[in-house]
């Protein structure tokens, strides 16, 4: 093999293991304990029996006080975790004793070991080995999520002989497949795990043992509904299942789809006052959506020392706000991260705000489920969360294991009451707090500015602003979400838009936003040609005044006709009788005289009909005309070829194009004046043969003149 064939390889297997590095954890070496086989046997049984006689837990407990495998124990060690948390106190002894778990905790509360320690127990009581293909599925809603727990995975199962691969969207789909049925343990997203059972026939879930679903109530609800439903399928139905969420489900369906047999309920901070971390300090603040892009700019001014989250509410927003504010240059670090960027982009961004102190994330609710962002100072959701549900989700990201933070939920006016109280029937504590408009600092000239400049930006300010308005309008809570509330002109503005762009999507809908119809007011005039104010009136319909209610019936306020209002019968309406003036021999003027016809539209749109009709049929004759002309010509031509050499050969067989044949022949060479030399041209037709000749004979003369043979040949040619 040729040094350059080995050096493509080489960069080959390089660019795969770095596409493909979560793969690569289940090569790692063991540390496991040396014990033999029978020392093993002897633990598994112990622990078999612990699992029976084992009591709940209480909060002096330990993890070394749990009937946990050694390998699980060093495990935890390594990674630092002494003494668990409520949730865990809670759903390990069952989960060990192979019930069915449904669990909710607050966010932060530790709910990814809860799972993970049972995961890796029920496969050492197994004793599972390479061989026995997938024993434990988790899946989550979103990709970051399943990195974070492929990570926690690799930190305390790191001396268990267990394979584990990350399988989610983004990755090399061959690269995996060959190596699918190599892992004990799979953490993977919906859509790529079904992709997997549709298209890879290594796949075999037939011998799984534990089925978990982190943030169970997001991979349940409808937009998974039909992917869940067929992975389910797929499953086989002696398994254990265990829910874990912050917001769980109760719903009878899930329950009933995922086959939980007798599941135990556990909610720790159920009975507590609140659903929220209680060191996150949680508030309010209602301004104008024109005036949100102000707030944020003088928020992130005023906070550049501290760790924030920033939650929008589509992908395009994010894009356009990450864009116009990286060229504000703010004094703080921005990252962007939505759905649609590249997933190797998604994950640098990702590990690099995990390890940075003072930085912004501008996203979407991607980041909002289950992600542990350490030491992060403030949540900030500029556009209003969907349902409590998600605000406990998005301001979880704060306060996480004990830690302070604080939340800002941005309402304007139409969103406060609706939101307020669903936040309080979800026990969320929320005070309202007002802004210190001195403090306000308004980047709009510049933001114009820069639109202008970058017609690429402007483009982007527009899709945000569309996908908003898109956002507000599908929100199935319309008591909260009112998109006729919005002042589009004026939230276009914000954005730096001169002109607000068009949204089909409200005409689909019915919506009729604030100044979504401009007023037109038609002023029809009077006899004597004076506008009367006084019968002013407007048209619901189509936002259109009049002034002449005589004039349009169908256009007045208390009618019931469906009759449709368009431009024309407008102008057909606001037509007024001509009157001229009549002058006498003297060039006085002798009075008025009102025409007795008013101009009918009709009528001149029918005589126009007509004229366009009688010119249409002339030009079709003069094409006809045309067409047998060139037909003749042709039929001549086959009859008689050489009447139309001399024609061809000049260029143009078009019977309008000028005879060139009284022309002197450019083949022939004059010496001087009075003297021709003849030059035989390579190609002669016979009428051009006879042409020469004639001159030849005619030019025999030496002592003819040169006007004198210039009237020779035009007598011989006529």
């Amino acid at each position: 093999m040729s040094k350059s064939q080995t050096k493509k390889q080489q960069a080959k297997s390089k660019k795969d293991a770095r596409i493909n590095q979560h793969l690569k954890v289940p090569k790692h070496k063991s540390k496991r304990l040396k014990i033999s086989i029978n020392d093993e046997a002897k633990e598994i049984s112990r622990l078999s029996n612990l699992y029976t006689d084992a009591v709940s837990a209480d909060k002096n407990y330990t993890f070394s006080d749990f009937p946990l495998s050694k390998n699980t124990l060093r495990g935890l060690i390594q990674g630092q975790y002494k003494i668990p948390t409520a949730i865990q106190r809670e759903s390990i002894l069952p989960a060990l004793q192979g019930k069915d778990i449904l669990a909710a905790a607050k966010t932060g509360s530790g709910k990814t070991l809860a799972f993970l320690i049972p995961v890796f127990e029920k496969l050492y009581i197994n004793q599972w080995t390479r061989l026995d293909g997938l024993g434990a599925l988790i899946i989550t809603p979103t990709r970051e999520l399943a990195l974070q727990i492929f990570e926690t995975v690799a930190k305390i199962g790191t001396h268990h002989d267990f394979t584990t691969g990350l399988i989610i969207g983004g990755q090399n789909l061959k690269f995996e497949k060959p190596r699918l049925h190599q892992l004990n343990i799979i953490i993977c997203t919906p859509g790529r795990l079904l992709q997997h059972m549709d298209q890879n026939p290594l796949f075999d879930s037939t011998k799984l043992k534990i089925l978990v679903l982190d943030e169970a109530d997001r991979c349940l609800d409808m937009g998974f509904e039909v992917t869940m439903n067929s992975i389910i399928e797929n499953l086989p139905l002696d398994r254990q299942t265990l829910l874990f969420s912050a917001t769980q489900t109760n719903s009878v369906k899930d329950l009933a789809r995922l086959n939980l047999k007798d599941p135990v309920y556990i909610a720790p901070h159920e009975k507590e006052q609140y659903t929220t971390p209680n060191r996150l300090q949680q508030n309010y603040v209602v301004i104008e959506q024109k005036d949100k892009l102000t707030m944020l700019w003088s928020f992130l001014k005023a906070h550049a020392k501290q760790k924030i989250i920033v939650f929008f509410a589509t992908c395009k927003q994010v894009k356009f706000f990450y864009e116009i504010f990286k060229k504000l240059r703010p004094s703080i670090l921005l990252l962007p991260l939505y759905g649609g960027m590249n997933q190797e982009k998604r994950n640098k961004i990702y590990a690099e705000f995990c390890t940075r102190s003072n930085v912004c994330l501008m996203a979407t609710d991607i980041a909002s489920r289950g992600l542990d962002f350490p030491k992060v100072n403030w949540v900030v959701q500029l556009d209003c969360p969907e349902d409590a549900t998600q605000y406990i989700h998005r301001a979880g990201r704060a306060a996480r294991l004990n830690a302070s933070g604080e939340s800002l939920l941005v309402l304007n006016s139409q969103e406060e009451h609706g939101i307020v109280k669903r936040l309080e029937e979800a026990k969320v504590p929320i005070s309202k707090i007002q802004i210190d408009e001195k403090q306000l600092f308004s980047p709009l000239i510049k933001i114009q500015s820069f639109l202008a400049q970058s017609p690429e930006l402007k483009e982007t300010a527009k899709r945000a602003f569309v996908a908003y308005i898109k956002s507000v309008a599908l929100m199935k809570d319309k008591s909260v979400f009112d998109v006729s509330s919005l002042d589009l002109e004026e939230y276009a503005k914000s954005l730096g838009l001169l002109v607000t762009p068009r949204v089909r999507f409200l005409s689909k809908i019915g919506g009729k936003p604030k100044n979504f119809h401009t007023d037109v007011n038609v002023l029809l005039a009077d006899e004597d040609g004076s506008s009367s104010g006084d019968e002013l009136f407007t048209v619901k319909s189509c936002g259109i005044t009049s002034t002449n209610q005589e004039l349009t019936p169908e256009f007045t306020s208390n009618t019931n006709t469906k009759k449709k209002s368009t431009k024309v019968s407008l102008m057909k309406k606001a037509l007024v009788t001509n009157k001229k003036i009549i002058f006498d021999d003297t060039g006085d003027a002798t009075g008025l005289k009102e025409d007795s016809e008013v101009y009918d539209i009709e009528k001149a749109r029918a005589e126009l009909m007509l004229g366009d009709a009688a010119d249409k049929e002339r030009y079709k004759m003069l094409k006809k005309a045309k067409r047998v002309a060139q037909k003749e010509k042709l039929k001549r031509k086959s009859e008689d070829p050489d009447e139309f050499d001399s024609v061809d050969h000049f260029g143009s067989s078009d019977e309008n194009s000028v005879d060139l044949s009284w022309l002197p022949d450019p083949d022939e060479i004059y010496v001087n004046q009075n003297t021709v030399v003849e030059k035989v041209p390579k190609v002669v037709s016979k009428e051009r043969s006879r042409a020469v000749k004639k001159r030849k004979i005619a030019m025999d003369v030496s002592d003819i003149t040169l006007t004198e043979a210039e009237r020779l040949a035009m007598d011989l040619l006529r």
